[in-house]
């Protein structure tokens, strides 16, 4: 038994003669924010496209809640809780940004399909009005509710990124997965997003895992750090543990901005 709601279990990964990942262990308790930095090539956006389903491991397991994942799809995960974003930008651009949080919710359907909305019916109308309704709640808590009419593919970078956060969680998650969020924000927006990340963490009870260049900011969110170099675990523990880490600093810290 275990209090960890993600974990990964001696994940390997190879590519050809290249070991990305090379016996990961990790986990992530619900309400725990964690940071995940290394440098490049180290092996983050592998572990988490193994976390999400993108891509099944060659030896070890993913847990979720405790039950094995590790052959279920991005779909079936995403409809159990977990929701992730991506270091590229993947909004739908032609959409509006109350769109984006709609189009979300709408895999829970209930609604009719095409039929429903072309009669209007009253059901389609009230999953519609609720959908609607939390987009907006969630567009104020990620100060973006100025923002809902606007398209989606018109934001610069750091509003998109938003909006990418706000769409993630639209549909409440458990476990919540972010490929540089931070990237391209102000400081202002980089404020907004702890707040709504701290939220979600100490209200919702929501596993959070981050990955992030921007160590400064990663230190001051994340209760716990983990350090990946060349597809290990370097290093985890608190900020100031890990800032203090002799082989953090050799690998990774020496050369990064905190």
């Amino acid at each position: 038994m275990t209090d960890h709601l993600l974990e990964t279990q001696d994940v390997r990964v190879h590519f050809g003669g290249i070991r990305a990942l090379k016996g990961v262990t990790l986990g992530i308790r619900p309400g725990e924010v964690c940071g995940l930095i290394g440098p490049n090539g180290a092996g983050k956006t592998t572990l988490f496209d193994v976390l999400s389903g993108i891509r099944r491991p060659d030896a070890g397991r993913v847990l979720l809640d405790g039950t094995d994942v590790t052959r279920r799809s991005p779909v079936w995960r995403a409809r159990h809780g977990m929701r992730r974003t991506f270091q590229r930008q993947q909004l739908f651009g032609q959409l509006t940004v109350a769109d984006n949080l709609v189009v979300a919710q709408e895999w829970r359907g209930g609604g009719g399909g095409v039929a429903a909305d072309l009669v209007a019916a009253p059901t389609r109308r009230t999953h519609e009005r609720a959908r609607r309704e939390r987009a907006a709640t969630v567009l104020r808590e990620c100060g973006l509710d100025a923002l809902a009419g606007d398209y989606a593919g018109a934001l610069p970078v750091g509003q998109a990124r938003m909006v990418e956060l706000a769409r993630a969680v639209a549909d409440p998650p458990r476990v919540l997965l972010l490929d540089e969020p931070a990237s391209g924000m102000t400081a202002d927006e980089r404020q907004q997003l702890s707040a709504v990340i701290r939220h979600l963490a100490d209200e919702e009870g929501c596993a959070v895992l981050l990955i992030e260049h921007n160590v400064a900011f990663v230190m001051e969110l994340c209760a716990r750090v983990v350090v990946l170099d060349l597809g290990e675990v370097l290093a985890q523990g608190t900020a100031a543990e890990v800032r203090a880490d002799p082989k953090v600093k050799e690998a990774y810290l020496g050369t990064a901005d905190v």
